[in-house]
């Protein structure tokens, strides 16, 4: 990259059939800060998921992301978000008590922490990290 900027991810979007549904969801679920827009603006609504960064030295706000192959046999292989928790265990509880479906068993990633992933209540596949201390 020699000297040159990085664009990094500055916001993610997802689909939802239910908006209410759905910012019910991720706030129960996660903690998460809900603004809903009025139809002026589409009715969007607006997330704020940390307002501190989570990763310390790192920029404020920075959002790191990555590629993972496609496997025939994965369900919901589209654009998704992982969201760094501190007891995956406990989000896990949260995401099913908040109406979500969490898919399989937490798995190690050696140096990175303990990975799932998870159906929210609008059917879009995302991921909870427990990061490795």
């Amino acid at each position: 990259m020699g000297g040159r900027a990085v664009n990094p991810v500055v916001h993610f979007e997802m689909p939802c059939d239910d908006r209410d549904r759905a910012a019910r969801f991720y706030t129960q679920a996660f903690g998460w800060q809900v603004e809903m827009l009025g139809e002026e603006m589409g009715n969007y609504v607006l997330l704020t998921t940390a307002v501190a960064d989570a990763r310390p030295g790192e920029p404020a706000g920075a959002i790191n992301g990555g590629l993972y192959p496609k496997k025939p046999d994965w369900p919901a292989q589209y654009p998704s978000i992982v969201i760094g928790v501190e007891d995956v265990d406990e989000s896990m509880a949260k995401v099913i008590a908040a109406g979500g479906q969490v898919l399989g068993e937490p798995m190690q990633i050696p140096g990175i922490g303990l990975y799932v992933s998870f159906m929210d209540t609008e059917g879009n596949r995302n991921s909870m990290l427990q990061p490795a201390i």
